[in-house]
């Protein structure tokens, strides 16, 4: 009796491999971004090897993912640094779906620091009023409204982003510089990670402090709680009602920088089912590093964003506090697979708007724009 052996031929995946080369070369590195990594831009797994001066090349991993049509483009970072052609304008996606093992490709030049960008890209900025009224708190404010470009011609429905200190977003005569929102929004679009709608609310001048200071700390007792309850109790029911918006958590963001970036941590703390989304640059955490967050267990958890920016050259202490309020956030066991956290670190970040403008498309593009949760 023959007995029969039966047997499972093993096909091995064909390696694909991408040669780059550019005569238009720094010290950034480059990374692949396509539909292989849902368009997530920065992704190590994703890094290129430079093998010289211009010259880089990357392996992709042996998986039957990787043996359809390939669809990229290269950057150096973000789509504030893609790939562009030699007289500055944006390229088409790459393919590869030919048998050939290998890939030769060549990148003319690279946008830096968001330039250049399409005015025609830019968003509309309106302002909502000069005087808009704030009952929590017996004041009134400035505030703005950046909208898509083609918002008047289009159906569309946005989410939304509250951003403080509007004096320093767009304002090219602000005194320490501005985050360039307008530009970088107009870049993005290019590439359709911006279609959100911004809402710029400005400070509140010499009371700028204790408008985002939340209860009692260091620096007294503040207003922050009122200020917070204006945003979501009289500032969204009224850009809900004026604009086209997608009105839900998952599609709210707010965001700040160093006081700013504490009260929109409160924000998210305090109102989990109007945020979804939080923008964190160089929080103030020196004010109350230790944020209390008992009163989170009170609260049904839902799915939130939180994405986190530290310099390492801003303070002693700052990239310190930021990593421990991370850490205490993701062991909170109410919290346990809802709280997803992006940690960026540049140890070479100062305190300014220069930094704070690098990061925010990047933060953007994860908190709105990606499907890949860290």
């Amino acid at each position: 009796m023959i007995q029969e052996v039966s047997s499972t031929i093993h096909i091995p995946t064909r390696t694909k491999k991408i040669v780059l080369q550019t005569p238009e070369d720094d010290d950034r590195p480059v990374y692949i971004s396509g539909n292989f990594n849902e368009w997530t831009t920065q992704d190590f797994k994703f890094k290129m090897n430079k093998i010289e001066e211009g010259k880089y090349e990357f392996d992709f991993p042996e998986s039957p993912e990787f043996e359809g049509e390939l669809i990229y483009k290269f950057t150096k970072g973000d789509w504030s640094e893609v790939e562009i052609d030699r007289y500055g304008n944006r390229t088409p996606n790459r393919h590869w779906n030919d048998d050939k093992p290998v890939k030769f490709e060549k990148v003319a030049k690279w946008r830096k620091n968001w330039l250049p960008y399409r005015p025609s890209q830019l968003p509309q900025i309106h302002l909502i009023s000069e005087e808009f009224e704030i009952p929590q708190l017996n004041k009134t404010r400035k505030i703005w409204a950046l909208l898509p470009h083609d918002y008047d011609t289009s159906t569309e429905q946005y989410p939304v982003l509250y951003l403080h200190d509007a004096q320093n977003l767009f304002n090219e005569n602000a005194e320490f510089g501005n985050w360039q929102i307008d530009k970088k929004l107009a870049v993005m679009s290019d590439y359709g990670i911006g279609k959100i709608i911004i809402i710029a609310v400005e400070h509140a001048e010499e009371e700028r402090l204790q408008e985002y200071n939340v209860g009692k700390t260091v620096l007294g007792q503040g207003h922050g709680k009122q200020y917070i309850r204006f945003i979501t109790d009289t500032l969204k029911p009224f850009v809900d009602k004026t604009y086209r918006t997608k009105s839900e958590r998952e599609f709210t963001g707010i965001g700040g920088s160093s006081m700013g970036g504490l009260v929109s941590i409160f924000s998210g703390l305090i109102y989990p089912e109007v945020f979804g989304k939080l923008m964190v640059f160089s929080p103030s955490l020196w004010v109350i590093p230790k944020i209390k967050l008992g009163f989170l267990d009170f609260f049904e958890p839902q799915e939130t964003r939180l994405y986190l920016y530290a310099g390492g050259k801003e303070s002693e202490t700052m990239v310190d506090l930021v990593t421990k309020f991370r850490k205490r956030i993701l062991k909170r066991e109410t919290l346990q697979g809802k709280m997803k956290v992006r940690l960026s670190i540049n140890k070479k970040g100062k305190h300014n708007e220069s930094y704070w403008s690098d990061e925010f498309p990047k933060a953007i593009e994860w908190l709105f724009f990606s499907d890949k949760p860290e």
